[in-house]
């Protein structure tokens, strides 16, 4: 007898459904059985209000939770960095997969990089954290650019551009690499100007607790670095007492020193074999007037406590700095 279909919850977005194909099959050639998506329309899909306003990228997670929930489907997917930092009981993280790029893009009129911009650029975006850097780095660069708040799907987005509304939008790369559409990229900012959102470039595959059997057989797509790398950003964030719409960005990841493959060399059988992590976090207000941005680097996590002791310890660092003054997100 044919075992049924494995319901996948995913959102609607063409993001999602990309996202959610890919891991589908995934989930096919690790279990051999078939799997089908259910599209879930969430409030963060049809709200039209600045994430901000309404609670934060978890307003897109909730309606996927519920329904895992309920039993109405047997495992979702989420993009990483909208997932609240706090884990519900009755639903387990089964899945980290491997990351893909973290870092943020442009996409700009005439082809122009970030620095190209001429004075008083209109760049959009939705994200505190993003505005809060490109501002930073505008002043220390004497340049003049305005962020513009917006919200919208990838092709809305890029529409602003394409239109004459905005001269530039800022982007995830992995959401354009994901739906194919890299070539429309002008610039890829280095994690050096702007840092990502914590788990950002990642995907989380969540199951009902109970349902053991599944959890098991998911967690044959986790990556092991990449879950320690994403649960120490992600414990950095909780730490700050900081919501998904806050202007917190981290990364951790491999100094360079310590990643030839960056430098265009070929790395040997040993070097190969990651000893060390640096976390970054940084936070600042909005006009990028202040940022409070420091880094650590440890030997890489064997467990996902260690990876949020390093989230912590950092964080810490950050408050003792005046990082809790910079997040006024955190009293709307």
């Amino acid at each position: 007898m044919t075992e049924r279909a494995l319901r996948l919850g995913t959102r609607r977005s063409m993001l999602a459904m990309a996202q959610s194909g890919h891991v589908a099959d995934a989930v096919r050639r690790l279990t051999g059985r078939p799997v089908e998506l259910v599209e879930i329309t969430t409030y963060g899909d049809i709200s039209r209000e600045h994430l901000a306003q309404i609670g934060g990228t978890g307003v897109f997670v909730a309606a996927l939770r519920e329904a895992l929930v309920r039993g109405e489907v047997d495992f979702a997917v989420h993009s990483l960095k909208d997932l609240p930092t706090a884990q519900p009981e009755e639903l387990v993280l089964a899945a980290v997969p491997v990351r893909e790029d973290p870092r943020d893009i442009l996409v700009a009129r005439d082809g122009l990089t970030f620095p190209e911009l001429p004075a008083g650029a209109r760049v959009g975006t939705g994200s505190p954290r993003r505005m809060a850097q490109l501002n930073a780095y505008a002043r220390s660069h004497g340049m003049t650019i305005e962020t513009v708040p917006i919200r919208g799907n990838i092709d809305t987005r890029i529409g602003y551009v394409h239109k004459g509304e905005l001269d530039a939008v800022v982007l995830a790369a992995a959401g354009l690499s994901r739906v194919g559409r890299t070539d429309e990229v002008t610039d890829f900012l280095s994690v050096d100007t702007v840092l990502p959102a914590p788990g950002q470039g990642a995907l989380a595959i969540e199951c009902a607790a109970h349902n053991a059997s599944l959890a098991a057989a998911l967690a044959g797509l986790d990556d092991p670095y990449t879950r320690v790398a994403v649960t120490a950003e992600r414990s950095l964030l909780a730490a700050l007492e900081a919501g998904c719409s806050a202007p917190v960005g981290a990364l951790a990841d491999l100094p360079p020193a310590l990643d030839p493959v960056r430098a265009g060399e070929t790395p040997t059988a040993d070097e190969q074999i990651v000893k060390e992590m640096r976390l970054r976090g940084v936070v600042g207000t909005t006009d990028g007037s202040t940022l409070v941005q420091l880094s650590t680097t440890g030997p890489v996590p064997a467990t996902e406590t260690q990876a949020m002791a390093l989230g912590r310890e950092l964080a810490a660092e950050m408050l003792a700095k005046g990082a809790a003054g910079l997040m006024g997100e955190r009293a709307l």
